[in-house]
C-alpha cells in the first residue's frame, strides 16, 4: 500500500500521447465498484515508462495496477459522492492540453494531425472522457484531504523522524527584486523602419515578390523569420492587441496595413481561419536603439539607483515610479519569480550568468550597478537587481528551511491520510481482479476477502 502515494494527479497531457497506442488486444483486468480497468491500461503505461526509464523491475505492472484500482477507486467514489465537473472546465482544460502539444509541435496542426491521425476536433472528443475522469479524481482526492492541516508540532516531529545522514543539502538560494528601464525609440528610427516596411509591403503587393522570402531576408523576429515568417494557426488572445486588430479584420490571404506594437512595425497576411483560431504570417521590423538612446536609459537607470542608495526612495516605490510596466516583477514590488518553481526562491546556480555575478559580492539589501540584458524579443534594456535574501549551502534545518520541510510535511500526512481512506474503501466496496495478477504481493490487499475474474 505504500505505493498508492505514486497515484492520483496524473500530468498534463500524457493520456494523449499515450492514446494512439491501443493496438493491444484488450480485456477486463479488474473491476472496481462500476469502473472497469483493462489490460492496455497497463500495457499503455508499461510501455510509456520503459521507454523513459529503460528497463523495469519485474513487479511493476503490478505497481501500475496498484495505482489505477486506487484511481478507480476514487473514480466511483466520486459518482456515488455526485462529483461534478463543469462541460466548460473539461473544454478549457482539454484546449489547454492539446495547445501544449501543438507548441510541442511548433504550432505544426498538420503535423498533429499525422501524429493522432485524426482532427483535432476528433481528437479532444476521443479524449473528453478521460479528461473528465482525471478532474472527477483529482476532486475527490482534494475532497478527501480538505480537513488535512498540519502544526508545528508536527512539522518538527517530522523534520526530526528523517535520519541525519539523510536530510537533504541545499545550495545556496537568493530572493532577488528588479527595475528594468528600456530606451525609448526615437523619432528619426521609428520613421525609417515605418519607411523600410512600407517598401517591402509595395515589393509584395504591387510587384508580387514572394512574402516568405522577404520575411527570411528583412523580418526581425527570429523564431518566425527562418520559416517565412509563418506564425501558425494560434487562437484569439495569443498575440498583443494591435496585431490582432489587424489580423481579425483580414479576408483569407489579404495582407494588412502596416501598424505599429510594442515590438516594431508589422504587417500581416492572413492564410486560414477557423473560428477564433488564426494562421498567419508576418514581417517585422524594429526601429534600431540607437547608442544615445541606451545611454540615455543607462543615465535614468543610475540615477534612480543613486536615489534608493541614498534613501530618498524605496525599491518598491522606485518600482512603481521608474520600472517597465509590462515586466512581469512590476505587479510583485519588483521580486522576480522562479519559473522552475513558481517562487521567490532562486538557486544561484539558476540565475543568468551576468545577473550572479553582479550579485556575487552584494551585501543583502544592496543594489547592482545597472545591468545591460536582451530579452527573448530580441530587445535591449537596463536592470538594477535588489539582493533581499540569500542563504549559504547548508544540510536542510528548521530556521533556514521550516517552509520547505512544512510542505514535506504536509504532503507526507496528506498521502497517509489518502493511503487509510483507500484502505478503509478496499473493504466495502465490489472488487475484482484478473487471476493473471494474483501473485503480486503488492495487489494482495487489494484481493481479501475478493473475487477475481
Amino acid at each position: 500500500m505504500k505505493r498508492i502515494i505514486l497515484i492520483l494527479i496524473i500530468a498534463g497531457f500524457p493520456i494523449l500521447m499515450m492514446a494512439q497506442n491501443r493496438a493491444i488486444i484488450d480485456k477486463v483486468i479488474a473491476i472496481v465498484g462500476s469502473e472497469l480497468i483493462l489490460l492496455s491500461d497497463v500495457e499503455e503505461q508499461y510501455d510509456l515508462m520503459s521507454k523513459q526509464q529503460g528497463v523495469l523491475p519485474e513487479d511493476f505492472r503490478g505497481q501500475i495496477l496498484e495505482n489505477l484500482l486506487a484511481d478507480r477507486l476514487l473514480l466511483n467514489q466520486s459518482r456515488l459522492d455526485s462529483i461534478i465537473v463543469s462541460d466548460e472546465e473539461i473544454e478549457s482544460q482539454l484546449q489547454a492540453r492539446i495547445d501544449q502539444i501543438l507548441a510541442y509541435m511548433n504550432n505544426d496542426i498538420a503535423q498533429f494531425e499525422a501524429y493522432y491521425g485524426q482532427s483535432i476536433a476528433d481528437v479532444k472528443a476521443s479524449f473528453r472522457s478521460d479528461l473528465e475522469n482525471q478532474l472527477l479524481v483529482q476532486r475527490m482526492r482534494s475532497s478527501i484531504v480538505s480537513d488535512v492541516n498540519i502544526t508545528p508540532a508536527e512539522v518538527k516531529e517530522f523534520f526530526h523522524s528523517i535520519p541525519i545522514d539523510s536530510l537533504p543539502y541545499f545550495n545556496s538560494e537568493v530572493e532577488i527584486g528588479e527595475i528594468v528601464l528600456k530606451p525609448e525609440i526615437n523619432d528619426e528610427q521609428r520613421e525609417i523602419s515605418r519607411t523600410k516596411l512600407e517598401e517591402i509591403r509595395r515589393r509584395i503587393v504591387e510587384d508580387g515578390e514572394d512574402f516568405a522570402e522577404l520575411a527570411k531576408i528583412y523580418s526581425d523576429d527570429p523564431s518566425s523569420a527562418r520559416i517565412g515568417g509563418d506564425l501558425g494557426m494560434q487562437r484569439r488572445g495569443t498575440f498583443v492587441a494591435e496585431f490582432e486588430a489587424a489580423a481579425y479584420n483580414l479576408e483569407k490571404d489579404s495582407i494588412s496595413e502596416v501598424f505599429e506594437s510594442e515590438f516594431g512595425f508589422h504587417f500581416v497576411q492572413l492564410l486560414d481561419r477557423r473560428g477564433n483560431n488564426i494562421h498567419t504570417r508576418h514581417i517585422l521590423v524594429r526601429p534600431l536603439i540607437t547608442q544615445d538612446d541606451l545611454l540615455k536609459t543607462k543615465t535614468v537607470l543610475d540615477s534612480v539607483k543613486y536615489l534608493v542608495d541614498v534613501d530618498s526612495i524605496n525599491f518598491s516605490r522606485a518600482v512603481k515610479l521608474f520600472s517597465d510596466k509590462k515586466t512581469q516583477s512590476y505587479n510583485n514590488d519588483g521580486v522576480i519569480v522562479n519559473p522552475n518553481n513558481g517562487k521567490a526562491i532562486f538557486e544561484t546556480g539558476e540565475l543568468e550568468p551576468g545577473v550572479y555575478f553582479a550579485i556575487d559580492t552584494l551585501q543583502v539589501g544592496e543594489i547592482t550597478n545597472s545591468i545591460e540584458f536582451t530579452d527573448r524579443d530580441g530587445s535591449v534594456g537596463y536592470k538594477l537587481i535588489l539582493l533581499k535574501s540569500r542563504t549559504i549551502p547548508h544540510v536542510a534545518n528548521l530556521s533556514q528551511d521550516y517552509s520547505k520541510i512544512k510542505a514535506a510535511a504536509t504532503e507526507s500526512k496528506t498521502n497517509l491520510y489518502i493511503m487509510n481512506w483507500v484502505g478503509t474503501k478496499i473493504q466495502s466496496t465490489y472488487i475484482k481482479i484478473d487471476p493473471m495478477f494474483q501473485d503480486y504481493p503488492i495487489l494482495q490487499s487489494w484481493m481479501v476477502n475478493k473475487e477475481r475474474l
